[in-house]
């Protein structure tokens, strides 16, 4: 299972339900990632580290809309 990697400019592009669904979907596969891992079953290391920080791009583009719409 490999790990796509998106960028900022890719999540801002997405729709706040596409946004939600995009972060649970990548909390589900960092879960499984470091229950692999714990197992020592995991193929590449990187791919935790990949999903870790793409689920705080999303995160924090969440958390900018949020502060965006509370502006206003």
């Amino acid at each position: 299972m490999a790990v796509t990697n998106l960028t900022a400019t890719q999540i801002r592009e997405l729709t706040d339900m596409e946004l939600k669904a995009k972060l649970a979907e990548f909390e589900k596969e960092y879960f499984g990632l470091r229950f692999k891992a714990a197992t020592e079953v995991l193929g590449n290391p990187m791919d935790i580290q990949t999903a870790r920080r793409t689920v705080a791009r999303l995160l924090t583009v969440q958390a900018e809309r949020a502060a965006k719409k509370k502006a206003q």
